[in-house]
Parts: C-alpha cells; sequence; structure tokens
C-alpha cells in the first residue's frame, strides 16, 4: 500500500522528487512515513530522481565579431508595414532534444515574416530566416533589421547579407 503511494508521488513529480520531498509530499496527503522508509522503498524499485541538467550557453556573446550600430535605440514600432524588422533565436525542448527556431518579426503588425529551424545552433540557422522573410515580402531600401549580439548574428556572413 505505501509503495503504491510512493509511486504514484513520484509519477506526480514528473519523476524529479527525492525521498526528502517524496516525505513531505506524502506527509501532506495525510500518511505517517519516515524518510528513510521512503528511501528504502524508492531504492527497493529503482525509483531514482532524475537529476537537473547544468545549464548549457547557447550564444556568445563575448566574441570578437564587429557588432551593427543598434538604429533601432529600442523604438519597437513601425509606421508601415517592412520598415522595421527584428530576428531573435529561441530553443524549444522536444522529446529528440532542442530544437532551434529563427524568427523574424515585422515591427509594424508583430507579424512573423521568416523563421527557419534546425537541431543545431549555427550561423545558417541564423541566415536562413531572413532570406525566406525577404524572399516572401521583397521589403524595399532603407528596412532596417534588428538582432541580437550573438555570435551567429555578428558573424561576417549575416552582416555581408
Amino acid at each position: 500500500m505505501l509503495l503504491a503511494h510512493v509511486r504514484a508521488a513520484f509519477a506526480l513529480s514528473n519523476e524529479t522528487y527525492g525521498s526528502p520531498r517524496m516525505v513531505h509530499e506524502l506527509r501532506g496527503g495525510g500518511l505517517a512515513i519516515g524518510r528513510r522508509r521512503v528511501a528504502r522503498l524508492m531504492r527497493q524499485n529503482n525509483t531514482k530522481a532524475r537529476q537537473k541538467r547544468r545549464f548549457k550557453r547557447t550564444n556568445d556573446s563575448l566574441h570578437a565579431f564587429p557588432i551593427a550600430p543598434n538604429l533601432l535605440d529600442q523604438d519597437f514600432t513601425a509606421t508601415r508595414p517592412n520598415r522595421k524588422w527584428g530576428a531573435d533565436i529561441s530553443y524549444v525542448w522536444t522529446r529528440e532534444g532542442w530544437l532551434y527556431l529563427a524568427v523574424v518579426l515585422d515591427l509594424f503588425a508583430r507579424r512573423v515574416v521568416g523563421w527557419a529551424t534546425s537541431d543545431r545552433l549555427h550561423k545558417e540557422l541564423a541566415l536562413s530566416a531572413p532570406r525566406r522573410a525577404i524572399a516572401v515580402r521583397r521589403p524595399l531600401a532603407g528596412l532596417i533589421h534588428h538582432a541580437k549580439r550573438s555570435s551567429q548574428y555578428c558573424s561576417l556572413n549575416y552582416q555581408a547579407e
């Protein structure tokens, strides 16, 4: 009976609780149980809490590439479409690992005008989204394209396009 409660609480914690947190959870549910008993039940049933992953730094803002001037100066509004675009890369965790999503946003309507995905974070991913946006929207000269200072956006290839 206790084992069923331990398994249920462990499943509800997404397999992240160790014996101290499990005891707190089970006692909160009205069971009188000690940490050693919970630890023994977990050990006997090969129930181990998943460890947190270490933080992995994904952008390099301390690179040697030249940084383009900030033409927007925190003014993220536009009076017409295709005058100001913003770009960023987001990280999405999936069952198969990290998925990287590069997006170009038209700051007038706050709509995605170009995007690209990859299972690796590299400069080609950052280049694909604006290429797609340019092919679809065909902006006139004078477009301001704003991106972060990470190495993907400051690379020589990105600056050349």
